[in-house]
């Protein structure tokens, strides 16, 4: 089982990795054009995608996975694939409609919600941020529909072990972002609208992608859509049932960062661009490592649930915690030892300035021990809705979004914007922690002695590979000083290089040898592909 997960893992995270790294790409072409602190621009176009970015967050990697994934899944196993497939339809369907009135709601209220989400006496002193972000807010409104789509279509095809595709799609926002920088922002002025509506139009563009490049996988597996509805079909009142209370229970870290949003309105301009930089470097690694090993999980813990196979589940959540932990600890510490040069090589450039690379720097660092709390929830609250029980996940989730309230008001009137990351990151391993205590309970044990030797041997590693990661970009800069993008980019790799190998070096000393496993399953994915 072990062996399996990791060669689906390593599929999804190749295509993940694609994804990620042209949300790179896309992260420094628009830092490059609007910055961060220099102007309204990007603090409003980060309050207005809050909302239809909230929605896509608990739909994509949330609610909408964790409730039909289970179901479709069994109904593909008991019922048969025609059977399976009309469930699609009805789930399609029933999404249109749902997010289609949520759209012409975002769009008539927008200017309250944007106030509700932007309630900072300095955002609103800026002239004109206040409405740039309630017009930004209606254009990316229609967003709604087309990732609810897109996301019931990532679910049949991962329920058919057909992971690359709905991996990959992702990266269509991406792209949309990058082509729309270059060649609808130049032309926004021209028909009466600012430059940065062609970001908000991109996102839209990049949900409509991601439904056309699933849609052929998914139509050579047999899927024809079909205009039908029935809200009392046993399947959809499943997932009904089971996504209600799980949009609360995998809700807390979408949460916290709209709470965030709003407590960094009352900061200087650019913080809300400070933490939502920070926020999607930090990701990257959770989508990398995270959501792939989740993603590869969750039909197998699905099926083994349905079986009622409890050593069977066991053996896979362990396996995928392990896995987690063995790639993200070392991405914590890389993030928190480099995340100056880091940021610096992908984002500062043109309107991006040294003061806004120092700054997003910073909250990188208090962001980045979450990383380990957030994979984990990716795997541990899934297995809850699989097991048919959705009240732990909603109770310690919202027990956690209550400790990030409280942490969050008390740190940022001591730390400012950084408070509010370190707030974050705090809640995330406690939600995580909470959620995993409760599941071993459930399933008497998760390997906790196994897991607990890996976590120490991987800490001691990876404590290791920070300090050489550390020394080696202190002397490099020495060596290399300079702004150009080639020397930043050599001082950050060489810096990251040297960090790798002290961490495989004692990574074999001290006897890890899942961490050697996981890396060449990737690898070799990698080359065969």
């Amino acid at each position: 089982m072990s062996s399996r997960l990791a060669r689906s893992a390593g599929v999804i995270s190749i295509a993940t990795m694609a994804s990620r790294l042209l949300g790179v790409v896309r992260e420094t072409v628009v830092a490059s054009l609007f910055g961060a602190s220099g102007g309204p621009a990007m603090d409003a176009f980060n309050v207005a995608f809050r909302v239809p970015n909230l929605v896509r967050d608990l739909f994509a990697e949330g609610a909408m996975t964790a409730a039909f994934v289970p179901t479709f899944t069994r109904t593909l196993v008991t019922q048969g694939r025609d059977a399976a497939w009309r469930l699609g339809n009805l789930v399609i369907n029933a999404l249109l409609i749902v997010t289609g009135a949520l759209v012409v709601i975002g769009i008539i209220f927008a200017e309250p919600i944007t106030r509700l989400m932007a309630w900072g006496d300095k955002f609103r002193a800026v002239p004109g941020k206040l409405e740039l972000t309630t017009q930004l807010t209606r254009i990316m409104m229609p967003f709604l529909p087309t990732i609810a789509v897109a996301v019931a279509m990532m679910g049949m095809l991962n329920s058919l072990h057909r992971f690359f595709v709905p991996a990959l799609s992702p990266a269509m926002f991406n792209v949309a972002t990058i082509v729309c920088a270059f060649v609808v922002v130049p032309y926004m002025p021209a028909i009466g609208l600012p430059p940065i509506a062609g970001i908000a139009i991109a996102a839209v563009l990049g949900g409509v992608g991601q439904i056309l490049v699933q849609w052929p996988s998914l139509a050579k597996e047999g899927f024809r859509y079909r205009p039908i509805l029935d809200f009392k079909d046993p399947g959809v009142r499943e997932i009904l049932r089971l996504m209600g209370p799980g949009t609360l229970g995998l809700a807390a870290v979408q949460i916290n960062v709209v709470i965030n949003t709003a407590l960094a309105s009352t900061q200087e301009q650019g913080a809300v661009s400070f933490l939502q930089y920070a926020f999607r470097l930090m990701y990257l690694p959770i989508g990398l490592f995270g959501v792939s090993i989740a993603s590869a999980a969750l039909p197998d813990i699905s099926r083994q649930a349905g079986e009622e196979d409890k050593s069977a589940m066991r053996g896979t959540i362990a396996s995928g915690l392990r896995m987690m932990l063995m790639l993200n600890v070392p991405a914590t510490i890389g993030l928190i030892v480099l995340a100056q040069p880091i940021v610096e090589f992908l984002l500062q450039y043109r309107a991006f300035t040294s003061h806004d690379t120092a700054a997003t720097a910073a909250a990188l660092m208090f962001y980045a021990p979450g990383l380990i709390g957030y994979s984990a929830v990716k795997i541990a609250s899934p297995s809850f809705y699989a097991l048919g029980e959705a009240r732990t996940p909603v109770i310690v989730s919202m027990a956690s979004v209550g400790l990030n309230l409280v942490l969050n008001i008390m740190l940022v009137g001591v730390m400012g914007y950084r408070g509010l990351a370190l707030g974050t990151a705090i809640s995330a391993l406690f939600n995580a922690a909470m959620l995993l205590y409760f599941l071993q309970e459930r399933l008497g044990g998760l390997e906790g002695r196994r897991i607990s030797i890996v976590f120490t041997k991987i800490l001691a590693a990876s404590a290791l590979m920070g300090v050489a990661a550390y020394f080696a970009a202190a002397w490099l800069n020495g060596m290399l000083p300079g702004d150009g993008w080639y020397l930043r980019g050599v001082r950050v790799f060489t810096a990251i290089g040297a960090g790798v190998s002290v961490l495989l070096i004692s990574a074999r000393l001290l006897g890890i040898g899942e961490l050697s496993l996981a890396i060449n399953r990737v690898l070799r994915r990698i080359t065969r592909r």
